[in-house]
């Protein structure tokens, strides 16, 4: 399934129903006076947050949104029926702002939150409301208040805890399948995520994180370069980054260049990322060549006040470590110590 997390909508909500011009005829009363009916109000557009959509793929296919008006109202002053309520899922995290201003209109955050965004318009008084001692047979009646329109942009931003950061084919996929029931695309080759995917990440006595994983990212990815500049805000309401550092190629490459190219790519993409925490992972420990350069690598971050996490995906050794790292970080504590 295509991953969609921005989309345009183009949003109504209802008209209200017109008061109506009504008097009564009845046998033998031969001034029964007005009795128009009120007409209905038109229906709100409401945003409802739900975990049980991923991405904005079904709304991308409908851009145009509109809620029902209200009924007009009758003789016999019966009142015109609001018009439905038109409520709009969207996943968990998705942000809506207006297209044309850029003011923030909503960020929905939590499962079930909704917010009344498009208010429908009220409906127009019939004539019986307008009689009177001196003016008993009103032969007016009000419109409908229209409804609102609005050009609304809507971007999702994954909700997790903990974000995977680093450059494609750092084995950032690797590790997400190994700790959680995500099963992103695996390959020996770069860019084999190309969409984000999220993973609930167990720990210990029934607690667990959310961890998201996304493309990766090279250097100009602020400009556009690569597939990570696209996502990178899926990383900006994680609590904790993993930086995940290869050193299996050097001496081909150098992987200390890398990771600062990758810290600064954050740094002119959002000042705001670039602050957040982060935890430095070596990956593929299982290869003789990583261990090999493992020591100068640790010494280089250590030198620099930053611990390292060497660990290996496919033999899971360095793992249990890497988690009890993130607990302290996310809970202060770990799960023996409460």
């Amino acid at each position: 399934m295509k991953f969609i997390d921005e989309v345009t909508l183009f949003a109504s909500s209802g008209h209200g129903g017109a008061g109506c011009i009504a008097f009564r005829r009845e046998k033998f009363i031969e001034f029964g006076g007005p009795n128009g009916g009120d007409g209905g109000k038109g229906g709100d557009v409401i945003f409802l947050a739900s975990v049980g959509l991923s991405n904005l793929l079904e709304l991308r296919h409908r851009p145009h949104q509109k809620a029902e008006k209200g009924h007009n109202g009758q003789g016999k002053n019966r009142h015109g029926a609001s018009g439905n309520d038109l409520v709009i899922k969207v996943p968990v995290g998705t942000v809506v702002s207006d297209a044309e201003t850029g003011e923030l209109l909503a960020d929905l955050t939590e499962n079930g939150q909704q917010v009344v965004l498009l208010k429908g318009g009220r409906g127009g008084q019939g004539n019986a409301r307008f009689a009177s001692a001196t003016h008993k047979t009103p032969r007016f009646a009000q419109p409908g208040e229209e409804g609102q329109d609005r050009k609304l942009r809507l971007e999702l931003k994954l909700m997790a805890e903990v974000g995977l950061l680093g450059l494609p084919n750092a084995g950032k996929s690797s590790l997400i399948s190994k700790i959680s029931a995500a099963r992103p695309k695996i390959a020996d080759y770069p860019f084999t995520t190309i969409k984000p995917s999220l993973g609930v990440v167990p720990y210990k006595n029934g607690r667990s994180f959310v961890m998201a994983d996304i493309p990766g990212i090279i250097e100009g990815a602020h400009e556009g370069a690569g597939l990570g500049h696209r996502f990178l805000k899926h990383l900006e309401r994680s609590g904790i980054l993993l930086h995940l550092v290869d050193i299996s190629w050097m001496p081909e490459r150098d992987p200390l260049a890398e990771y600062e190219a990758v810290t600064r790519e954050l740094t002119l993409f959002s000042p705001e990322l670039a602050v957040k925490e982060q935890v430095v992972v070596i990956t593929k420990l299982d290869l003789p060549q990583t261990r090999e350069h493992l020591p100068d690598i640790k010494a280089w971050f250590e030198g620099r006040g930053i611990k390292v996490f060497p660990l290996s995906s496919a033999t899971g050794e360095g793992v249990p470590d890497l988690l009890d790292e993130i607990a302290r970080r996310l809970w202060g504590k770990l799960e023996e110590e409460w």
